[in-house]
């Protein structure tokens, strides 16, 4: 019997790769053995963490032409994958980006933001201005850097937040707490508070928005939110509010208001506070008339109650507390 070479590839059908491993050539049929990291996980949502660049509609092409397969047979975008299959991809042209680098600067900073952690998860109070996910033009955002800092290689978002928001963001550093914590989400389990500065003074302290949402492009390919109750693409969307305080600014009337999302809508709370006529300052989508000099979406995701945590609180950032005057106490 012949020894097989040392220097063979690690993509060979006898022998494939780890799945937490990233891949190196994609010009060559690649063999990914699934790992307890990813058990259960859907084929696509496999695939579109490991061909980062790929259009999602190549992707699903991939799937459909027999291009992807599981344990050698033909497989669906919404099969599951276990511990143990092994799956093969075909070669794919695909862009890829060089890995992020990261500024000793700003990885002190960013480490330093992590607000709680524990075996299975990451909870890091995000500065306004960064982006959760590279893409879009980006080099990275904020999880690509975590990977690279921690060196973990294992690191998913649970959930994201705009790139101008700032506050609390969950990553999962185990399969199953991404599991756990998504499906806490679809449950409506975990209760999200934000906490941000609108223009005017609600008429009622507390109220709940309900108005259905719709999602469309701009002409220039930029995606935006509206109310719309009509379309079959709209959404039911609900969002509470409690006035906290009221102030003026500038010589205008302003409020800190804490805003909690029944649901999960993108832009949610900033479409919902746009509609009932108090837009939140800084935000330059739905509040294009603002005049009150803010240099920043006045929008940070507060605190979250997640079950069987505790509270996890990230205190407002500097550039939006020090426009709240000593009066207004939220804590």
């Amino acid at each position: 019997m012949t020894n097989t070479p040392k220097s063979a590839p690690a993509t060979s059908q006898h022998f494939p790769q780890s799945a937490d491993d990233e891949i190196e050539n994609f010009s060559l049929v690649n063999y990914l053995e699934v790992t307890r990291h990813q058990h259960e996980q859907r084929v696509d949502n496999f695939l579109l963490a490991r061909l980062k660049g790929l259009p999602k509609s190549h992707l699903y092409k991939m799937i459909r032409s027999d291009e992807v397969r599981v344990n050698n047979k033909r497989c669906k975008p919404y099969d599951k994958l276990y511990r143990g299959d092994v799956v093969r991809i075909a070669p794919v042209k695909l862009a890829t980006r060089d890995k992020p680098i990261i500024s000793q600067d700003f990885a002190d900073s960013l480490l330093s933001r992590v607000v709680y952690e524990d075996e299975g998860l990451i909870v890091l109070n995000k500065p306004s201005g960064i982006a959760v996910h590279g893409g879009s033009g980006l080099d990275f955002g904020v999880i690509e850097a975590m990977r690279e800092v921690t060196g973990k290689k294992y690191l998913e978002l649970v959930h994201r937040i705009d790139k101008d928001t700032s506050g609390l963001l969950m990553i999962a550093k185990k399969r199953s707490t991404l599991k756990t914590l998504q499906e806490y989400l679809r449950d409506k389990t975990i209760q999200k508070t934000y906490l941000c500065i609108a223009k005017g003074q609600p008429v009622l302290n507390e109220q709940r928005i309900d108005a259905s949402l719709l999602r469309y492009t701009l002409a220039s390919g930029e995606r935006r939110v509206k109310v719309d109750h009509q379309d079959a693409q709209t959404k039911p969307s609900q969002t509470d509010i409690k006035v906290l305080g009221r102030f003026d600014m500038a010589g205008s009337p302003v409020s800190l208001i804490a805003a909690k999302p029944l649901t999960g809508r993108t832009h949610q709370i900033r479409v919902h506070l746009a509609h009932i006529g108090h837009p939140i300052l800084g935000d330059d989508k739905y509040h294009a008339t603002d005049k009150s000099g803010v240099h920043r979406l006045c929008l940070h995701a507060w605190q979250l109650e997640i079950p069987e945590y505790e509270l996890i609180t990230a205190p407002l950032p500097e550039d939006i507390a020090q426009l709240l005057p000593a009066t207004v106490v939220y804590d």
